[in-house]
C-alpha cells in the first residue's frame, strides 16, 4: 500500500519513514508527483491545517494521505509562532532566520519565561478526501539562549525537551524519535494504520 506523507520537507519525510518502518506501507513524499497544488493553510489550529492538507493531497493524487501540521508554541510570546511557525520570518526564510527572529523576541526574557512546546496534529485521508483518523502529539520543554547542534530541522537547535539538557539539535535521532511531538502523534495513529493496512492488503 502506498502512503503519501504530504510534505516536501525532506527532514519530515525521513522522520516519518523511520517512524513508520514497521508497517507494510510504501512511504512517498509530494516530490513523487507532478503538478501538485499546495493548499492554502487557512486553519486557525494545527488540526484544521492538517485536515486541509490531507484532504487536498489525497484528492489530487488519488492516494491515501497522511498529513501533519506542526509548530512551536512559546508561552512568553502568547503561543507564537504557533501555526505560523514555518513562515515566522517570512515565506522565503530559512531555519536560521526563523530561529534568529525567535531568539531576538525572547532576548529580554529569563529562563523561567522560556517555556515552550512543540505540537503536531496529524490527519489520515482516504483517496476521495474523507478523514479516517486524527491524532495530536505534544512535547514540552524550553527555548535555549542560542542554537546548539546540527541534527534535525526547524527549531530543533533551540528546543530543549523536558528531562534533558541538550537540544533536539544535539540529541541523537533515536532519542528524538522516542519523545518528539511527531512521534507521539504517530504513536496514536500507528495502531489504526496497522489494522487498516492489514485489512487493505487482505482484500
Amino acid at each position: 500500500m502506498k502512503l503519501l506523507v504530504a510534505t516536501n520537507n525532506p527532514g519530515k519525510i525521513r522522520e516519518m519513514h523511520d517512524l513508520l518502518q514497521d508497517l507494510r506501507v510504501e512511504v512517498c513524499g509530494l516530490d513523487a508527483f507532478d503538478r501538485i497544488v499546495e493548499p492554502a493553510e487557512t486553519g486557525l489550529t494545527f488540526e484544521e491545517n492538517a485536515v486541509l492538507k490531507a484532504q487536498s493531497y489525497a484528492r489530487q493524487t488519488g492516494c491515501w494521505a497522511l498529513s501533519d501540521d506542526s509548530g512551536l508554541e512559546v508561552e512568553a510570546l502568547g503561543g507564537a509562532p504557533g501555526v505560523f511557525s514555518a513562515r515566522y520570518a517570512g515565506d522565503a526564510a530559512n531555519d536560521a532566520a526563523k530561529i534568529e527572529k525567535l531568539l531576538a523576541e525572547l532576548a529580554a526574557t529569563g529562563d523561567a519565561e522560556r517555556r515552550a512546546r512543540f505540537v503536531c496534529a496529524m490527519a489520515f485521508a482516504a483517496p476521495e478526501g474523507a478523514i479516517r483518523f486524527r491524532a495530536e502529539g505534544v512535547c514540552r520543554g524550553r527555548i535555549a539562549p542560542f542554537p546548539r547542534g546540527a541534527n534535525g530541522f526547524g527549531y530543533d537547535p533551540v528546543f530543549v525537551p523536558d528531562g534533558y539538557e541538550r537540544t533536539f539539535g544535539e540529541l541523537p535521532s533515536s532519542i528524538k524519535r522516542e519523545i518528539s511531538h511527531r512521534s507521539r502523534a504517530i504513536a496514536k495513529i500507528i495502531p489504526f494504520l496497522r489494522d487498516f493496512t492489514i485489512l487493505e492488503l487482505d482484500q
